[in-house]
């Protein structure tokens, strides 16, 4: 792990990991995309097998498939699925939006409408583990906001099945149309359609840098969440917080991805040490620990400030997705943490309670997107319309002071459109 000690002087950070562009990736990816765009299905098979290397020729997962996953999965593994989605479905049903109207002494009336998106398709990265906290964590606040049709894409393994675990969680929510497809085809194939596969409104979810870079690319065509990076973490902790916890947290992001930033922030020498001790030892004991190891050489920092306004100055530059905070006083610093993307209260709110377990959505804002971006949530899955109805008192109200904008910028024919109900209600 990096040191780096911050003077009182010091106001520039060093920046963790933002995720570069790859030109050659940029390529690669506009190719896929206009390959499936052109070709449908045709360009999905080829592709499949030439990246998963899997021979699929029906997309669309069966029922025979769903059954066998259920006699696949332990019944403590089945339970915590099921705790998992009430938990997150009692977080996400707070956030519902309604519609409103409020109507006006002159008689107008204005309001807003929230209307569900009709079809989503979520995004659940495979190839190296099983994720059915994805299937949760993006299909929940989908179904709490009411979308009407919502499609799962996830890559197939090399003999074209999907992880018992995703299957079951996407049953248990009761989601359909499930397709063994991944990678930026399956973003494609979202976006535009194909012969098995519906064009969607939105796509979300994490991915490798290809689903991103294919995300970003086909935003317009449809909406998408984020561009989502690395993972990271970020621990802000004072002398007195357990440098074996911190450790834990900070390997438990580093496994997700050689890219993965790891990152303590402390005013205390001696945590900052021990830290580093611990992380060493339980990488030791940790079983395929390569993934953890090389993004801890190479992402792993550890930022020893001067005064804790530094620390939390350090925190809100770094703007990370995940933010845990075990200091003495934790509460009194979340006000003044600005930019995060989750923040993580006490000694036994563990990173990993949000990832499966808490309740609020584990899509969050990386790359130091936490500055202007926010997690996944139900607002993500409806849009909102304005709604405008005036009456003729305040029409009369309002005609001159329109016209006057109108005409200030040049659009004489807002103007007029104005001028002439004016001139009938004269008559």
């Amino acid at each position: 792990m990096q040191f780096i000690r911050l003077e009182k002087e010091d106001t520039v950070v060093p920046k963790n990991l933002r995720l570069q562009e790859n030109e050659k990736a940029v390529q690669s990816v506009a190719t896929i995309l206009e390959q499936v765009k052109v070709e449908g299905d045709k360009a999905l098979v080829a592709l499949t097998k030439q990246f998963d290397k899997a021979t699929v020729s029906s997309f669309l997962v069966t029922k025979e498939e769903i059954e066998t996953a259920y006699g696949t999965i332990r019944n403590e593994e089945l339970d915590a699925i099921k705790q998992a989605i009430k938990n997150v479905t009692d977080y996400h049903e707070e956030q519902i939006k309604t519609s409103w109207m409020k109507t006006r002494k002159d008689g107008s009336l204005l309001g807003q409408k929230v209307t569900p998106l009709e079809a989503v398709g979520l995004y659940v990265p495979g190839g190296k583990a099983a994720y059915p906290s994805s299937v949760i964590m993006n299909a929940v606040p989908a179904l709490v906001a009411g979308v009407e049709r919502i499609a799962i894409a996830s890559p197939p393994d090399p003999f074209g099945h999907l992880p018992a675990g995703v299957l079951v969680a996407a049953n248990e929510l009761g989601i359909q149309s499930i397709y063994k497809v991944g990678g930026a085809q399956a973003i494609a194939a979202f976006a535009f359609g194909t012969e098995s596969i519906a064009k969607v409104d939105k796509i979300t979810g994490p991915g490798n840098q290809y689903v991103a870079l294919a995300k970003r690319a086909v935003f317009g065509e449809v909406d998408i969440d984020m561009i989502a990076g690395p993972s990271e973490i970020c621990v802000l902790a004072d002398e007195g917080a357990n440098p074996s916890y911190i450790a834990a947290d900070l390997l438990s992001q580093a496994e997700h991805d050689e890219l993965a930033s790891a990152i303590l922030v402390t005013t205390s020498n001696s945590l900052a040490e021990a830290v580093r001790d611990e992380v060493i030892n339980q990488l030791n004991e940790l079983p395929n620990s390569e993934i953890a190891r090389q993004a801890i050489s190479d992402y792993g920092q550890v930022f020893i400030c001067s005064s804790a306004n530094q620390a939390i100055d350090v925190v809100n530059e770094l703007a990370c997705e995940h933010v845990e905070i075990m200091t003495e006083d934790p509460l009194e610093m979340v006000g003044k943490i600005k930019h995060a993307g989750a923040i993580f209260i006490g000694p036994y709110s563990a990173e990993v309670v949000g990832d499966y377990m808490a309740g609020p959505s584990h899509v969050l804002p990386t790359n130091g997107t936490a500055r202007f971006s926010s997690p996944l949530s139900v607002d993500d899955f409806i849009k909102k319309t304005s709604v405008i109805s005036y009456s003729k008192a305040a029409f009369q109200g309002d005609a001159q002071a329109i016209m006057t904008l109108a005409r200030m910028e040049g659009l004489e024919a807002h103007a007029r459109a104005i001028e002439v109900r004016l001139k009938e209600g004269t008559k």
